[in-house]
């Protein structure tokens, strides 16, 4: 039996944080949000956390010659989100040396600090040619070595 770990039971290397506001188009018939629009949230977290911390948006994989694609993504619910709700995203890089992108998710209601939702997501490095890399790319190095090295 495979266990996942507990969301936020690892020291976050780097935290970002950033918010959104729930419009009605992202509310189902029972007038919460729709549980897909938190795979959503998570990658406007991602988003964020790349204009902080430079060098690890899509963009930038591009310009490089890679992608990093999804292939793993777990996701609890914990509360409901309503329309106009203000979602806080608390995007979390979890260090790991594997050639892989680790990254954490809190999401809490801004009016109240409620906790409503937690998740995590994995991304591994593929190549221009299809590749999936086994080890960092140099431009990750080059990432991890500006960002994580303390001085």
């Amino acid at each position: 039996m495979k266990r996942n770990r507990k969301i936020g039971s690892q020291q976050a290397a780097l935290c970002s944080t950033t918010r959104t506001t729930v419009r009605f188009s992202e509310v189902d018939s029972m007038q919460v949000v729709w549980h897909g629009e938190y795979v959503r949230y998570f990658e406007d977290g991602r988003e964020a956390f790349g204009r902080e911390f430079p060098g690890v948006g899509y963009l930038d994989f591009y310009r490089y010659g890679y992608t990093a694609p999804i292939v793993d993504l777990q996701l609890q619910y914990i509360a409901p989100l309503t329309v106009n709700d203000v979602a806080i995203i608390q995007t979390r890089y979890i260090e790991t040396p594997a050639a892989k992108l680790c990254f954490e998710y809190i999401v809490t209601r801004e009016r109240d600090g409620a906790l409503v939702a937690r998740g995590s997501s994995v991304q591994v490095f593929v190549d221009s040619e299809g590749n999936m890399c086994l080890n960092n790319p140099e431009f990750f190095e080059q990432w991890k070595r500006r960002w994580l090295t303390k001085e």
